[in-house]
């Protein structure tokens, strides 16, 4: 009697099968050549059935064409976070896209300089612009915020000593850790204070003829309440000028407009204030691209700018066409094209408007538009949050992680609170209301 795993198809006549004449050979050799060991490790465990040779090669053909998809997809955000870390942060509205289209389906003057005819450079294309924003000395854009933190500690703190509150050892998303960042920077940390106070003494008093840098580090994703004292940054900025030294403040997000849910200051707050270095992410508050943009003192960035590690951490083309006509649009005051600025200065009147278009077109579920929280994400302003309006859905069968699980499984990401579904208006789109009715009929 003939081995069971005999009857296995071979690779080369899976590959001759009429309905694979067009797939890619190498990508069809590999799925096959998998699910066949998948099969024989199976059958060797636990003696588990040969699937007929029909059935091999249609899950062949299944896993082929799963393969193929794209695994970014775009998903409605019902959470109400604005800056969603794991969706993407973010959002580009599609008139920019249209306006830096031709930008990336052409060649364009990268690192061309048109009036002398020669290699330009790559930085040039956000310095005028950046400037006038911030009104401060000089910039440099990275390719994100941890980058910039990495390249400003090893450009100056190498084999030097970095002084940071021990409350401002972060942690934030992704096991980025400061204390690590500085060790592999190649700075030799000097923490001071406590975990809930520091004073400019503590600052002072451990400076040292190795001492190149006071950094202030923005506590992102957290926030600590009660018995409290830090040193601000105008006190740090007059501590490293008293003590020649240079003061570097990582921001983490920061937002050029005022937006209504903080009182923090603006990056042309902190800019006015004409500290040594100062880094924060494209693609948080600011709204746009995800890169990592240093402002301060032109003779400090021009040596950030020798630095051999700056060609690891440069910026592409896609980076600088939308971050330039994000900060276009912040300087024309132009927010139709910034949505992460819309969504944060939407009215509860508007979400209401938007929560009632839903519910009109949703069938079976017990709704109600209801009053509640957003925040803005990001690791941003954690510690503050804003009205929002929500529609909240009970299933008549389903339990509110079955309702969630399914809405997920269809690229609406909610949230779970009292036992009920909410979706949040903030932050889904006008354009997404008439397919979030569908999905929610279809699941429904």
């Amino acid at each position: 009697m003939s081995h069971p795993l005999r009857s296995l198809p071979k690779i080369d006549k899976i590959l001759q099968e009429s309905r694979f004449a067009d797939h890619s050979k190498e990508l069809l050799t590999t799925l096959a050549r998998d699910y066949l060991e998948e099969i024989r490790a199976q059958f060797l465990q636990d003696a588990t059935p040969i699937p007929p040779s029909e059935s091999i090669l249609q899950e062949v053909e299944r896993r082929y064409e799963a393969s193929l998809a794209p695994s970014l997809v775009p998903l409605v955000n019902a959470t109400g976070i604005i800056v969603h870390t794991n969706l993407g942060r973010s959002v580009f509205a599609p008139e920019l896209i249209e306006e830096i289209k031709p930008l990336l389906t052409s060649y364009n003057n990268l690192e061309y300089d048109l009036k002398a005819g020669r290699r330009g450079e790559r930085y040039s294309h956000l310095h005028g612009i950046l400037k006038a924003i911030l009104g401060c000395e000089e910039v440099l854009v990275v390719n994100n915020n941890a980058a910039a933190v990495f390249l400003i500690l090893h450009t100056f703190a190498q084999n030097q000593e970095a002084i940071i509150s021990r409350g401002e050892l972060i942690e934030i998303g992704g096991s980025f850790r400061i204390p690590e960042v500085m060790k592999n920077a190649g700075a030799i940390l000097k923490e001071v204070g406590t975990t809930n106070k520091t004073h400019r003494r503590d600052y002072e008093e451990a400076i040292t003829p190795q001492s190149a840098l006071l950094m202030k580090v923005h506590k992102s994703n957290y926030d600590i309440v009660g018995f409290t004292q830090e040193v601000d940054l105008q006190e740090l900025i007059e501590l490293s000028q008293k003590h020649n030294l240079i003061d570097y403040y990582d921001l983490g997000s920061g937002f050029l407009e005022s937006v209504p849910f903080t009182n923090e200051p603006t990056l042309k707050k902190i800019a006015s204030l004409s500290p040594s270095l100062v880094s924060f992410s494209g693609d948080k508050l600011l709204g746009g691209a995800q890169a990592g943009i240093i402002f301060g003192k032109k003779s400090l960035i021009d040596r950030l700018k020798k630095n051999q590690l700056l060609r690891m951490l440069r910026v592409d083309k896609f980076t600088l066409a939308a971050l330039e006509a994000t900060l276009r649009a912040h300087l024309l005051h132009d927010y139709e094209k910034i949505p992460t600025l819309k969504m944060a200065h939407l009215s509860l009147e508007e979400l209401e408007e938007r929560a009632k278009k839903l519910k009109s077109r949703v069938h079976g579920y017990e709704s109600q538009i209801l009053q509640t929280q957003g925040y803005a994400g990001g690791g941003a302003l954690p510690n503050q949050s804003f009205f929002s309006i929500a529609l909240a859905l009970c299933h008549p069968q389903k339990s509110p992680m079955e309702l969630e699980q399914s809405l997920r499984a269809r690229g609406v990401i909610a949230r779970i609170e009292q036992e009920r579904v909410l979706l949040d208006m903030r932050t889904i789109f006008t354009s997404q209301l008439e397919s979030l009715a569908q999905i929610l009929n279809e699941v429904f």
